[in-house]
């Protein structure tokens, strides 16, 4: 496994690797092994402050260059994370705990794919014109915003800087994007290979904490648009932010998302299927670290017990183990706060009676070599519980029985999340019937799948504003329509 160069220095400003202006540095830690895999720089305000300064300096030349250069610039990115995939990979896994083998290496593969999808359809960026009448001519073009500050988390920090990347650069505006402080390192390896692709300040870089570094990004006066991806807690203080300079917002926050199964989905020749899908969806392999977690499992009564103990058991299959072991399925929780958390919530349901199908109350943080809790399925809960209503972001599925399908459908909706869905069902009217009753932005019927490049993906209710992963929604989020009109 190779570190990246510049790890150190964290700051990539204006086209060069600088130090910190306070010289202070931040620990990475391997969650499997609980050891130090590197130190990085630690940004505050005035490097924030360089970063923008850069942006903004080199937005009206960038701005101008043709959508389709600037688009081969983004497939030529894509290529080079392409041709250090495994590199990435190792990285990836060693900082965020996702297991090399089922998760790491894929999302380095979804991060080129994102980067190679924009660079190919920026280029689309059309307007219209519009027929007014007689001697009048009227026509828009998408503009540009500005500078973009994006900020991404820890969870799944390539394939969400990729996002970032393609969708701000794409348009034509400038970036600083700032990493999750625990998951900086990949990132920082895919700002290396960019450093010589862009022109000077189009794409910076700044490593730190969210209150040293993330809050004055949000709050730059000279930032047009924040996008944020993360908790509701702090998309709330990112709204505000912009809401007080009037900034343009994208906000991908959290989910309790349902996953629901139909009988005719669970009969014996498709009960594996049925089980396989669910454990997908619920991101098992991920430790359930993903916004999009299908956590909230309603099973038609009839197919119930069958449908839990073949979920079960395939669960018992799973080898839970370091991300870098190529044997591992599932890897570790992030941090100590955040297995702590997760702790809490499966104490909190056993106590209370739950049903544990599988798994246990994982040992404390302080008594444990590496974060790392196995899957935990729990029955005998209702809609009302917290481990039921919160998002626990750990690997912990709640499993409810239902019979009435308006009954089960008001559950679903009885969140104020509204991200994803997963619907199984092999009756077509049913599944489009669901679909239409259920309160989501993203929702898959008869898949478990993560997002691919060009779909809309984006949630309702307080799980977000506004959609990405297509070019419609970076038209959207990253652009302003001007009107022209013209007496001829």
């Amino acid at each position: 496994m190779t570190l990246p160069r510049s790890g150190l220095l964290g700051n990539f400003i204006g086209g060069k690797w600088i130090k910190p202006v306070s010289g202070r540095t931040m620990a990475v830690e391997n969650p499997c092994r609980r050891d130090i895999v590197a130190m990085v720089g630690a940004a505050d305000k005035q490097d924030v402050d360089a970063a923008v300064a850069a942006a903004k300096a080199a937005f009206p030349a960038w701005r101008r260059m043709a959508a389709r250069a600037r688009g081969a610039l983004l497939t030529e990115l894509g290529n080079r994370v392409s041709a250090h995939a495994e590199e990435i990979a190792k990285v990836l896994a060693a900082e965020t705990g996702n297991a090399l083998r089922t998760q790491s290496r894929p999302e380095v593969a979804s991060t080129a794919e994102v980067l190679r999808y924009y660079g190919g359809v920026v280029s689309e960026q059309k307007g219209e014109t519009l027929p007014l009448g007689p001697g009048i001519f009227s026509y828009t073009t998408r503009e540009p915003l500005g500078v973009v500050g994006a900020i991404i988390p820890w969870n799944s920090p390539l394939v969400l800087a990729a996002v970032k990347i393609g969708m701000a650069l794409g348009t034509g505006n400038t970036l600083v994007l700032k990493p999750a402080e625990d998951a900086p390192l990949a990132v920082i390896k895919v700002a290396e290979l960019a450093a010589d692709i862009f022109p000077a300040g189009v794409f910076n870089v700044v490593t730190g904490t969210g209150i040293e570094a993330g809050a004055p990004l949000s709050n730059h006066p000279d930032v047009s648009k924040i996008s944020f991806t993360g908790s509701v807690e702090v998309g709330k203080l990112v709204a505000h932010a912009a809401a007080d300079r009037i900034a343009k917002v994208t906000l991908e926050l959290g989910g309790k998302s349902p996953c629901i199964v139909y009988p005719d989905a669970a009969t014996p020749e498709q009960l594996d299927t049925c089980a396989t899908n669910v454990i997908n969806a619920m991101r098992f392999a991920r430790q359930g670290q993903s916004c999009t977690a299908g956590s909230r499992l309603f099973i038609h009564r009839d197919v119930f017990g069958p449908v839990v103990a073949k979920v079960v058991e395939k669960l018992k299959a799973m080898k839970v183990g370091d991300a870098l072991d190529e044997a591992s399925d599932i890897g570790a929780i992030i941090n100590a706060e955040r297995y702590g958390e997760v702790c809490a919530f499966i104490r909190e349901a056993v106590d209370r009676g739950a049903k544990v199908e599988i798994g246990q109350v994982p040992a404390p943080a302080n008594e444990t070599d590496g974060f790392m809790p196995g899957p935990v399925v729990l029955t005998g809960v209702d809609n009302s519980w917290r481990v039921v209503r919160e998002e626990v972001f750990g690997p912990v599925l709640v499993a409810i029985p239902w019979t009435n399908e308006d009954e089960m459908v008001g559950w679903a909706n009885d969140t104020h999340y509204g991200l994803a869905a997963y619907i199984f069902t092999n009756d077509i009217t049913t599944a489009l019937r669901a679909a239409e009753r259920i309160d989501a932005g993203w929702l898959q019927i008869n898949r478990a799948g993560g997002q691919i490049a060009g779909m809309s993906y984006g949630g309702a209710k307080q799980s977000g504003i506004g959609a990405e992963y297509s070019i419609e929604g970076a038209l959207e989020s990253y652009t302003y329509r001007k009107s022209v009109t013209v007496t001829v």
